[in-house]
């Protein structure tokens, strides 16, 4: 059952971190994969340029432990705007399981903001879902009792958490 109805769902954090360090935590493999849900995330920071995130060897190992079989690319989509250090905008589609990849493409945009006083910025994610409330529902995290994951926020969260002191949550 999906409890989600918002087709927009909008967070925000505060990281103190420079908009250049966010933008390449958001966009380098290396550093995808080290936060979050893990993963090498793929962009070709040019409009009509493809994004896909690969799962790495764990969380493949973890997920098999449960027999959930994972594919060789678990979001696909496309970039539609890349204004480096201030603003990404992409389709997205999770292919993880065969429901969520058929409400198709749905779009985040991230935007950085450099706070007054410096030293700090403000990063939003901006997720339009419309027509995809099983997405919607897990991306809120309202899954996370099913073993999904704390979604958006979890995920902004560890971000922030590496950037500021350079361990995840687990360490």
């Amino acid at each position: 059952m999906t409890t989600a109805t918002k087709t927009t769902q909008v967070y925000r954090v505060y990281i103190k971190a420079t908009p250049e360090a966010i933008w390449q935590a958001l966009t380098d493999p290396e550093w995808t994969n080290r936060y979050g849900y893990t993963g090498y995330a793929h962009y070709d920071l040019r409009p009509g340029g493809a994004l896909q995130v690969v799962p790495n060897a764990a969380f493949k190992a973890q997920a098999e432990q449960h027999q959930f079989p994972v594919p060789d690319v678990v979001v696909d989509g496309e970039v539609i705007e890349a204004d480096p250090p201030r603003k990404l905008v992409t389709t997205w589609r999770m292919l993880m399981d065969p429901a969520l990849a058929e409400e198709g493409f749905t779009r985040i945009t991230y935007e950085i903001e450099p706070q007054q006083g410096g030293g700090s910025c403000s990063l939003t994610l901006v997720h339009e879902l419309d027509g995809a409330p099983r997405v919607a529902s897990l991306v809120a995290g309202e899954q996370e009792e099913q073993g999904a994951g704390g979604g958006h926020a979890w995920v902004l969260s560890e971000l922030k958490t590496l950037l500021e002191t350079g361990k995840v949550f687990a360490e």
